[in-house]
């Protein structure tokens, strides 16, 4: 199991050069992958002094928000991050929900699952242009490129495309990201019944669409855990993550989720309080049943057992959100017995 951590824990706007030694003791650590979330900061951005800082994790957006761009900007972008990091960028992408699209991105909003694929596929036909040297002519539904001049090219990537890596819950979105994508981001608003009852299926339909193995794939798992070094950090852990969850959980189009545990009637309720305003008591509708369901709940020593009963063979990653600095070996033994969870593809293999 590749065990990640993410830069939205990192006050980056403070110092870059404060990130970057960050960055660098998160590589010492040991973490597989470091990746950031487009938050108050871009996404992007910060991984040009990931990169500097670093020579072995993975690096990546969990994600950027593909419909507040094109596929020509993003194909640049990642483009670019690739060859900085040197063969080192996953690019993960969502679609956001419609109001942020339209309300604070300005931007179209229209059949995302299938806008999604065609962004893609667009991407991957830029790629194509540059790497390839094949004549750039996309034309689809949402998106058109059919003009590449030399100037504008940046040539071969001597270290290819960057993967790719798409977030969903719905089992469309989930569809596409198994059909034209190197991975799938899953979202922390995911519990194993309804991973094995819909997201599974939705990725083994993607899978055979394409052609393609669960070998061939990746999939990066949720990541709410409530752990600590004492009762004040598992204290504060659980009300983050009850307030994580019941944020997700007021999105409509994740009512799915709670359904599938007889819960429907929690979205309506938790989408209401925050049309009043009242962010602060969104976590006291999350009793200690709904956070079980959703989180990983274990002292330090037993989180990498009762992981894997959970998602052991499932999943190929996951991001671990710990204050590691406070207690390194604590934290660092936590991380060792993580990564020897098996992985979804490996149990895939030898099934």
């Amino acid at each position: 199991m590749k065990v990640d951590t993410i830069t939205a824990y990192v006050n980056f706007s403070a110092d870059p050069q404060s990130f970057e030694e960050s960055c660098k003791k998160m590589e010492d650590f040991g973490f597989d992958g470091i990746f950031t979330a487009e938050t108050g900061h871009d996404p992007f951005f910060p991984l040009l002094f990931a990169a500097k800082a670093t020579t072995r994790p993975e690096l990546g957006t969990a994600i950027a928000v593909a419909f507040a761009r094109n596929p020509m900007t993003v194909a640049i972008l990642a483009n670019d991050l690739q060859l900085y990091s040197k063969g080192r960028f996953v690019l993960g992408l969502g679609s956001q929900i419609k109001a942020h699209i339209t309300r604070r991105f300005s931007m179209p909003w229209s059949k995302p699952a299938a806008r999604m694929r065609e962004f893609i596929q667009a991407m991957r036909a830029i790629w194509d242009c540059w790497n390839e040297g094949k004549k750039l002519d996309f034309k689809g539904e949402f998106y058109t490129h059919t003009l590449m001049t030399p100037f504008f090219s940046p040539g071969r990537n001597p270290y290819g495309p960057p993967r790719v890596a798409l977030a969903g819950v719905g089992p469309l979105m989930t569809e596409v990201a198994a059909e034209v994508c190197d991975g799938f981001i899953m979202h922390g608003f995911t519990t194993r019944e309804y991973f094995l009852s819909v997201t599974l299926p939705a990725i083994e339909k993607g899978l055979a669409k394409a052609g393609k193995s669960r070998a061939d794939f990746e999939i990066f798992g949720p990541s709410f855990f409530v752990t600590g070094a004492n009762e004040a950090e598992v204290s504060a852990a659980a009300a983050l993550v009850r307030q994580q969850i019941a944020f997700y959980g007021s999105t409509p189009a994740y009512k799915g989720v709670f359904e599938a545990h007889g819960w429907g009637d929690l979205q309506p309720e938790l989408h209401r309080l925050t049309r009043e305003g009242r962010w602060g008591e969104l976590g006291s509708v999350i009793d200690d049943e709904v956070l079980a369901t959703f989180a990983v709940i274990a002292e330090p020593q037993d989180l990498a057992k009762k992981f894997a009963e959970r998602w052991g063979g499932l999943v190929d990653r996951v991001t671990f959100p710990v204050p590691f600095e406070r207690d390194p070996d604590l934290w660092g033994n936590v991380l060792e017995e993580l990564k020897k969870v098996p992985d979804g593809r490996s149990a895939s293999s030898s099934s």
